[in-house]
């Protein structure tokens, strides 16, 4: 009797790059794209290439971390799901213990970077720890378990803008909502593509939460993006280049809110919807620099 050959083993390093999404740059970049935006802006377009770097190794030391705790949280969900059962937890490629070792020291990592810091910047980041820890969570209690990883997402904008000037100002706080915003967007819809694992399950999230009307919350979503980051372009005297890029996104936003109230979407959509604002982040990013100046 033929037995089918069994699949060779994966490295144990290679399974850890997995656990940590770094085979899935989009949702690494997506991180750090918000905190890029911040140091730019605070330093008029001209920020020490020193802070740079740590902002960048910061972002990926924390969504590593934040990815781990994740599938510690749901590795007993994660194999009902198709998106996800082939997690490295899920699937018991990796022990928890691995995982929770991988947790430490993504943290580890994160944190002595974030002595490089000044005070204000470092306590942010020692703020920023208990909502990465605890959303994973949310989604088993809270409707819109979308709004608590959008908090997460806009520390990054408190962390970097105030790592420059060493204060949180009006437009902080504007760059902070206008990431928050655009968080809910862009995570929602990826949150579309779960929908039908998640309300069998009984998990949360926006996508439920909104059901036939998130395509119409998504451009609510959108078009406060564009209104806070237009705003920060007057109030900060953004040159050209900045409203250029954001004319761009806008486009980009209209085009995925118009697609999304199509029916029956194939689920591969949502993710390519979702890489695409890793696009629009980074075309934001460099209105932003050109723009300053």
């Amino acid at each position: 009797m033929l037995r089918t050959p069994e699949r060779p083993q994966q490295p144990v390093w290679l399974v850890i790059i997995k656990l940590l999404r770094w085979h899935k740059p989009e949702g690494r970049l997506i991180l750090m794209i918000p905190a890029l935006w911040a140091v730019f802006l605070a330093a008029s377009g001209k920020p020490p290439l020193p802070l740079v770097a740590v902002i960048i190794l910061g972002t990926l030391a924390t969504s590593a971390a934040g990815c781990v705790v994740n599938d510690l949280w749901d590795r007993d969900i994660d194999p009902e799901v198709e998106r996800t059962r082939s997690r490295p937890l899920a699937s018991r490629a990796l022990s928890v213990k691995v995982g929770i070792v991988v947790a430490i020291a993504s943290l580890a990592c994160a944190a002595i970077l974030a002595f490089y810091l000044n005070p204000l910047s470092f306590w942010l980041c020692v703020a920023a720890v208990p909502v990465i820890l605890l959303y994973p969570g949310a989604k088993r209690v809270f409707p819109v378990p979308q709004l608590v990883l959008s908090i997460a997402w806009g520390f990054g904008v408190l962390i970097s803008w105030s790592a420059v000037t060493q204060n949180i100002s009006q437009p902080t706080w504007l760059l902070w909502g206008a990431t928050v915003l655009w968080t809910l967007g862009f995570d929602t819809v990826y949150a579309m593509s779960d929908k039908e694992d998640d309300r069998r399950i009984g998990i949360n999230s926006s996508a439920l939460f909104f059901g036939n009307y998130a395509p119409v919350a998504i451009a609510i979503f959108y078009a406060g993006t564009i209104l806070l980051l237009a705003w920060l372009g007057i109030l900060i005297h953004l040159h050209l280049a900045f409203f250029l890029s954001l004319a761009v996104a806008t486009i980009g936003w209209i085009w995925q809110s118009v697609r999304l109230r199509q029916q029956d979407l194939p689920n591969p959509v949502y993710g390519q919807m979702f890489r695409q604002n890793v696009w629009i982040g980074f075309i934001l990013l460099a209105g932003m620099i050109a723009g300053s100046f």
